[in-house]
């Protein structure tokens, strides 16, 4: 059965590799028309953020709902209304496979699958809900193959129906579906909602005002917002550990013998909180992303999506939609705690994908 990008090896890995970059790109990725789309998708947001007139609300699965809404319209070619039964059931069994992944039962059913059929526990839910997943692609890949579209392609689903024909490969709808789902699970990993710097929001009025778009372009004029964003991810990384990977042939790195064919799990941790390179490692200070003139600074410990030719294809889909939606939040919104409540639970719920505790936020609009 094929792995998808995530977990094939080899000729597998290649064509899957190079059908969701040249996908991607032939949709706009890098282009004005997706920015356009996530624009649109973070206006969204900014209207369901409003709604709730300042009273204390929980964002995640507001954020969740837009965001899944981004990959929907990349993947099949349309976006679904917040009222959309169909599209409910898909978030709401995305959130309980994300809250499934790194439990307990996760790596015990992963070492005793068929052991694990026979026995009550959350992993049944979660299969449950993969299967509504999946099911859910499958009935939009066999759409896709009814219209007869793919003489011009407009969604992810028609570009590899295209390619599967082009160089013969048909191995069924969970090819695609493997896919989807992986872009899925990495775009509701990628946002966090924190208590945001007044500094951030000064520095957007000062360069745009109160009014007009915001593109990723911008970002250059924007470096302390740049650098927040990036201190963000860092100090709030969502895996706790990279993607496995197998060694290819027996080497040796410092000292350490690893025989070909060895899975290797890279710490993410290590290198995010590195004493080394990071000077107070576990606060939150945007300074790390910037030098002495205030401008910004790339930095390649910043390994948050992976590095070389495995790298997350997701990656500028995820670069761009995290600058478009957190700044359309902060020009519309001051973000306060509720009353009574002193601070947040910064601690994470650790597992594979690290987890925010439940919390609340008041959105006061910053123009009335």
């Amino acid at each position: 059965m094929p792995s998808g990008i995530i977990f094939s090896n080899g000729l597998t890995w290649k064509q899957q590799r190079r059908i969701g970059v040249t996908s991607l790109r032939k949709l706009g990725l890098g282009k004005k028309s997706i920015e356009h789309q996530i624009e649109d998708a973070a206006q969204v947001l900014v209207e369901i953020f409003r709604q709730t007139k300042g009273q204390p609300f929980d964002p995640s699965f507001s954020v969740l709902n837009v965001v899944s809404n981004v990959i929907c319209a990349l993947s099949f070619g349309h976006q679904f209304s917040a009222e959309d039964e169909e599209f409910q059931k898909l978030v709401q069994a995305l959130k309980i496979i994300l809250k499934f992944v790194g439990h307990f039962f996760h790596v015990v059913y992963d070492l005793f699958p068929q052991l694990m059929k026979y026995l009550p526990g959350p992993h049944k839910k979660a299969l449950a809900s993969l299967d509504i997943i999946l099911a859910f692609a499958k009935q939009e890949i066999e759409k896709h193959k009814e219209s007869h579209s793919l003489h011009e392609p407009q969604d992810f689903i028609d570009y590899y129906l295209l390619q599967m024909q082009k160089v013969w490969i048909y191995c069924g709808s969970i090819h695609g579906q493997r896919i989807i789902s992986f872009f899925r699970k990495h775009e509701a990993s990628v946002f966090i909602i924190i208590i945001f710097p007044e500094k951030v929001q000064k520095e957007i009025e000062d360069v745009f005002g109160s009014s007009g778009s915001i593109s990723y372009q911008d970002r250059k004029k924007l470096p302390y917002t740049n650098a927040m964003i990036h201190e963000m991810q860092r100090v709030k990384y969502a895996l706790f550990y990279g993607i496995p990977r197998q060694s290819k042939n027996y080497v040796t790195i410092r000292g350490y013998h690893i025989p070909k064919g060895t899975f290797i799990i890279p710490d993410l941790h290590s290198v995010l909180l590195d004493p080394e390179q990071w000077e107070i490692p576990e606060k939150f200070n945007p300074n790390n992303f910037l030098d002495k003139d205030g401008k910004f600074i790339d930095r390649e410990e910043f390994l948050l999506f992976g590095l070389g030719k495995r790298s997350c294809v997701g990656e500028q889909l995820a670069r761009i939609e995290i600058f478009i939606f957190l700044t359309s939040l902060l020009r519309a919104f001051n973000f306060r705690l509720p009353e009574g409540v002193k601070e947040l639970n910064e601690a994470p719920v650790v597992k594979l994908i690290m987890h925010p505790n439940p919390y609340k936020l008041c959105a006061i609009p910053t123009q009335v």
